[in-house]
């Protein structure tokens, strides 16, 4: 089974950065497109950032483009979410995941980590 462990989440003030990771077992990560997605209390899960299985290709959610960088180290199994001019509407529960296929459909899910910006 694929497991995924985010961490690097915190509290930071409006205008600071965070970078987030996201570990991946197995010695197929390097086949895999991977994501990072959120959740904001009260609010549905939404895309935020998106990776092919070579680094080549990136994907971002308007709201984050141009503030957030996504990327990957396939010698390390490691995504990373770097996090620019943070916003407290950025607060929510980042998660990672991953696409094995890669068909657009995430087949496993990280656990979590939070991110709080205040104002």
């Amino acid at each position: 089974q694929v497991q995924l462990v985010e961490s690097g989440g915190g509290l930071v003030q409006a205008g600071g950065s965070l970078r987030l990771s996201c570990a991946v077992s197995g010695r197929t990560f390097n086949t895999y497109a991977m994501g990072w997605f959120r959740q904001a209390p009260g609010k549905e899960r939404e895309f935020v950032a998106r990776i092919t299985s070579t680094g080549g290709y990136t994907y971002y959610a308007d709201s984050v483009k141009g503030r957030f960088t996504i990327s990957r180290d396939n010698a390390k199994n490691t995504v990373y979410l770097q996090m620019n001019s943070l916003k407290p509407e950025d607060t929510a529960v980042y998660y990672c995941a991953a696409d094995r296929k890669p068909s657009g459909a995430y087949n496993y899910w990280g656990q979590g980590t939070q991110v709080t910006v205040s104002s």
